[in-house]
């Protein structure tokens, strides 16, 4: 049997991190008290212009830091916080993936900015950060958005994924007919991490494909609760808290998909 790929795609926000990523430091340094505020006024924004309220809270923190550099955001990784065990995760997972003939790949698809996620301490465990992105002057000052994903757009990462056309300027091999065994990775080799609604429409293409869903929930009862809905509506598979320490249920459904993935490959190769 050869060796298999497995993806491990996670949002990152609520579902690797806490709290949003610009709650940490950002949003305070752009001069706002209370997180809740800088939101409202995003909302406001949406609501009178009717933009798109990823491009509104990009917009936003342009405005307000009219001097913001790519550098400035990279830094801003250094205050983003990760839930127990994911500083581990990655290590642990490979390893297990290793032992059962399964490489497995680390995704992120965000609709948070990437260059903050590129400043973090795990950034390195990535072959792929998608996620919204500016594009810079010669100094390195923020210009314009160059990049936004909302929710329905993160499904076009996972068709990169399957297609191994991993450049975002390079729409034409991504819509180029290639057969199903000349794909990078199937869609039935893919784990998808998520936390809300926002997420539904890839859990949604996973599992309609084959592939396997977890909703992740932090602390808080409304965090539960909408990990459930999102279980009992058969949006994810499977539900856990946000726990990625050695022994936890992340781990143990995550390992027990691997095992499923290599049983799976061993019956496929007695069929040939």
């Amino acid at each position: 049997m050869g060796r298999i790929k497995l993806a491990l795609i996670y949002d990152f926000d609520k579902t690797l991190s806490p709290r949003d990523m610009q709650e940490y430091h950002l949003i305070g340094k752009l001069g706002y008290d209370n997180p809740d505020d800088f939101w409202k006024r995003c909302g406001e924004l949406t609501e009178e212009q009717n933009v798109d309220g990823i491009l509104s809270y990009m917009y936003m923190i342009a405005k307000e830091d009219p001097n913001l550099t790519k550098d400035d955001l990279i830094a801003e990784g250094q205050y983003i916080k990760l839930y127990p065990g994911v500083s581990t995760w990655f290590d642990r997972i490979n390893e297990y993936g290793l032992r059962h003939g399964i490489d497995i790949e680390h995704y992120i698809i965000s609709s948070g900015i990437k260059e903050i996620i590129q400043g973090t301490s795990i950034a390195k465990e990535f072959k792929e950060i998608y996620a919204c992105s500016y594009c810079y002057d010669s100094n390195g000052k923020v210009l314009w958005p160059s990049r936004s994903i909302n929710y329905t757009m993160k499904t076009q990462y996972l068709f990169r994924i399957n297609n191994g056309v991993f450049d975002e300027r390079n729409d034409r091999d991504l819509n180029r007919s290639t057969p199903d065994d000349e794909k990078y990775l199937p869609y039935d080799h893919m784990i998808y991490f998520g936390d809300g609604m926002t997420d539904v429409p890839s859990m949604k293409v996973v599992n309609s494909l084959g592939g396997y869903t977890i909703a992740v929930f932090g602390q808080g009862i409304d965090k539960k609760k909408l990990a459930e809905e999102l279980y009992d509506k058969r949006r994810a598979a499977f539900m856990a808290k946000a726990d990625y320490s050695k022994g936890s249920k992340i781990e143990r459904i995550v390992q027990g998909i691997i095992d499923s993935v290599e049983s799976k490959a061993r019956l496929e190769e007695f069929q040939k």
